[in-house]
């Protein structure tokens, strides 16, 4: 008796595996088992069986049927066999009294949760079969009273059974048909994402790339051309017409990554980073600003988003500056911290510029910051503009 219970104990441990849902589960059912038994035990005691050799072995049943409880659902046919023989059993020595037990009625609810065609009629019929026996053997022969135990102590549960799993098959079915009707509107939308892209893209390829391209043209004809034209002795004209030049083809270049991206979206391989900021800063100080540019701590990878948006953002403090500083100087920080960077640009305003910022620049360059989970700051202090973004590393997930 001890040795089957211990054995049922182990397999449900066996059973419950890492799973909180599993373990959750096994836990319950160990504890249906466990009440089955006790109450049963207890019944029969107190119900005052009649004397005789077959007493101990029926409790000896009664462990062992309500322990199998516990096991397997692939077991439920021949748990309900079991206790559909052991309710006749207790009939012998309960005389005059209801032979059903609590184990009984929980097997018919695994007999019709758990199986399936022949082999849940079949133990339907052996459970009925049993109370009906068990009925028989007590001395009541009402047909309707008969019917009403027998339907009360082996049908309805077996019919709660059946009614509980065809109802957990239904909202699986309806959550997958959930799951599949969102899966379908995420690849609509990423669809209508894609073709609005490429759409994009065609736009900007044949219409910006091709004003960008005649400027570098006419840009590189009117430096040509200046060869046999008298110039200015500090060649001021020559810079600002090779500035143009320069700009026109970086701007080629940037065009080419955004169209990529476009095209390919996260798996593009063209996006710039960290490591193209000193390449910006050569391009803006041969407009004439000096950039001071300073990184705080050891560099390290960072996310890829995070890595392109860092490069967008300090193109955009660029262009702020060359538009609204008085054109001398900027410095720039980048701080690699712990769990995030920051990029930080400080330059003085132009005595009549105004105060920068009255575009959609900063919005832009907020958007994209707080799209990452970050945090972007913009004002004046004094003569100076300050602006600042910080981004946490777990931004590029």
């Amino acid at each position: 008796m001890s040795s089957s219970t211990n054995e049922m104990v182990r397999w449900v441990r066996a059973r419950a595996g890492t799973h909180p849902a599993e373990r959750s589960l096994a836990r319950q059912s160990l504890l249906v088992g466990a009440f089955c038994l006790v109450i049963d035990v207890a019944s029969f005691v107190t119900r005052g069986p009649a004397p005789g050799p077959w007493n101990a072995a029926l409790l000896a049943g009664i462990v062992v049927a309500d322990a199998v409880l516990v096991s397997s659902p692939r077991y439920s046919g021949w748990v309900a066999l079991g206790h559909a023989l052991l309710v006749p059993a207790l009939a012998f020595v309960l005389p005059g009294r209801s032979a059903s037990t609590a184990g009984q009625l929980v097997s018919a609810y695994r007999a019709g949760a758990w199986l399936r065609g022949k082999p849940a009629g079949a133990a339907l019929v052996v459970l009925c079969g049993g109370v009906l026996c068990s009925l028989l053997i007590s001395g009541l022969t009402a047909p309707a009273s008969l019917v009403t135990l027998v339907s009360a102590n082996a049908l309805l549960p077996w019919l709660v059974g059946r009614y509980t799993t065809a109802r957990k098959a239904h909202v699986d079915e309806l959550r997958h048909q959930r799951e599949a009707a969102l899966r379908d509107a995420q690849a609509e939308v990423a669809a209508a994402v894609a073709k609005e892209r490429e759409t994009i893209a065609v736009d900007l390829h044949d219409v910006i790339s091709h004003h960008v391209s005649a400027i570098g043209v006419h840009a590189t004809a009117a430096r040509l051309n200046l060869a046999a034209v008298p110039v200015p002795a500090d060649g001021s004209v020559r810079t600002s017409l090779t500035a143009v030049e320069q700009s026109s083809q970086a701007a080629m270049v940037d065009l080419r990554r955004l169209l990529s991206l476009l095209h390919e979206g996260d798996r593009s391989p063209e996006q710039p980073g960290t490591a193209m900021l000193p390449d910006l800063f050569d391009g803006v100080r041969s407009s004439g600003l000096q950039v001071t540019f300073v990184v705080y701590n050891d560099p390290h990878p960072l996310p890829r988003a995070v890595d392109t948006t860092i490069y967008r953002v300090a193109q955009e403090m660029m262009t702020n500056t060359l538009r609204h500083s008085d054109g001398t100087a900027a410095r720039v920080e980048l701080d690699y911290g712990g769990d995030h960077v920051g990029l930080t640009t400080r330059n003085r305003i132009a005595a009549a510029g105004g105060s920068p910022g009255l575009g959609v620049g900063l919005d832009g360059m907020r958007k994209r910051v707080e799209t990452l989970g970050g945090t972007a700051s913009f004002g004046a202090a004094g003569h100076f503009w300050e602006s600042s973004v910080t981004m946490p590393l777990g931004g590029g997930s």
